[in-house]
């Protein structure tokens, strides 16, 4: 493979996933602010957005193993037109059942276009880091886009409209699917996905847990309590917020892995990411500091752990551990609203963010060392 293959490949496994992204991000948006217009109360919508994470963390090791043998053509086309099916289904489908069923195919297509937005980038070892920075700036830019635009057509339009649109402007991701590498990957003999977690495997749970479960939550309360007559623009205007800070920032996230090594890097900016969190629960002036630091870190570290795992898993291996790494990471994310939910009611922000904080320290600190027999600059 050429650095110009791929290159060519990254840039359209990310497209993919920019034009389908946005389904999902605008239904964690829109369900909880319109239960009712889909059939289903509150708690069926907690459930039906914890559902794709739920079916990733059962499904990725068969996805692995069908895009390892298939190929990202094959895994990715299919995925992409699962993802516009889906997110269709949004619009027409009510209840409970129905939904969930959309749900449950969006997450296994999610997982497919997940790993390929991982694995294409890593195929060439040079220039990784770079190329995932760039490839997660593409990523970001769909979801953004879609949370201000619907955000702003559901207050026009209603709730469903938006994902019948949504469900159209997907349906150019097959097309950029196809044009994606026929070869497969190949499978490789490795442990149980499920085995004991290693320390970048905790540092995925953490990470998702606090960056992308408790603090996405307390962003979204936080953005909604300070407009609390314009809740569905602020929410939307907070969650697209850390999408504009990917666009911006994770290619620095790249070149600075490849100036620091990804290892290094990840660490110092993970250690940097639980303070911003520590300043959220301290409050006052600092709330805000923290938020925005918060933000913009996470960004500059979402290009990190995919270069370093492939790293230490070079060959047949990667693909398999990519997807390790990623459901560790949905299990994280996954956990984080589950507990934020009864949390923030009872404790203090302190509590909270601080707990959180220090995990994540932690795990960092735990990550600074290479596995025992590593593979590749790390």
């Amino acid at each position: 493979m050429t650095p110009a293959e791929a290159d060519r490949d990254t840039r359209n496994s990310a497209l993919v996933l920019a034009l389908t992204l946005p389904g999902d991000t605008v239904l964690y948006l829109l369900l909880p602010l319109h239960a009712a217009t889909f059939g289903v109360t509150l708690p069926e919508a907690g459930l039906l957005l914890a559902a794709n994470r739920l079916v990733r963390i059962a499904g990725y090791g068969w996805v692995a193993r069908f895009y390892a043998d298939r190929g990202p053509r094959a895994a990715c086309m299919l995925a992409a037109g699962g993802a516009a099916l889906a997110t269709t289904g949004y619009a027409l489908l009510s209840g409970v059942w129905p939904l969930l069923a959309a749900r449950l195919l969006w997450g296994l297509a999610y997982a497919a276009m997940n790993i390929a937005v991982q694995a294409l980038p890593t195929a060439l070892p040079d220039g990784a880091e770079r190329r995932t920075g760039w490839s997660r700036s593409i990523v970001a830019a769909g979801p953004m886009i879609g949370l201000f635009g619907g955000a702003l057509l559901a207050e026009w339009a209603g709730a469903r409209a938006v994902f019948l649109i949504l469900g159209l402007i997907s349906l150019p991701a097959i097309l950029f699917a196809s044009r994606l590498p026929v070869t497969p990957e190949g499978r490789t003999t490795a442990g149980p996905r499920f085995a004991l977690p290693g320390a970048l495997d905790l540092w995925s749970f953490t990470f998702g847990l606090a960056m992308d479960g408790i603090f996405i939550i307390g962003l979204s309360v936080l953005a909604a309590g300070a407009l609390p007559h314009g809740a569905t623009l602020a929410a939307g205007g907070a969650l697209a917020l850390r999408y504009a800070a990917e666009i911006l920032l994770s290619p620095a996230g790249g070149w600075l892995a490849g100036r620091l090594g990804a290892r290094r890097a990840l660490v110092l900016l993970s250690l940097s990411s639980a303070a911003g969190l520590l300043m959220l629960g301290l409050g006052g002036a600092l709330l805000w500091a923290g938020a925005l630091s918060t933000v913009l870190l996470r960004a500059v570290v979402q290009p990190l752990p995919g270069p370093l795992v492939a790293a230490e898993n070079p060959g047949g291996a990667r693909v398999p551990a990519l997807a390790r790494q990623a459901t560790w990471r949905d299990i994280g994310a996954g956990t984080g609203p589950l507990l934020a939910g009864p949390l923030f009611p009872v404790l203090p922000a302190l509590a909270i963010y601080g707990g959180a904080a220090a995990l994540l320290a932690a795990a960092s600190l735990a990550v600074r060392r290479p596995r025992s027999r590593p593979s590749g600059r790390v």
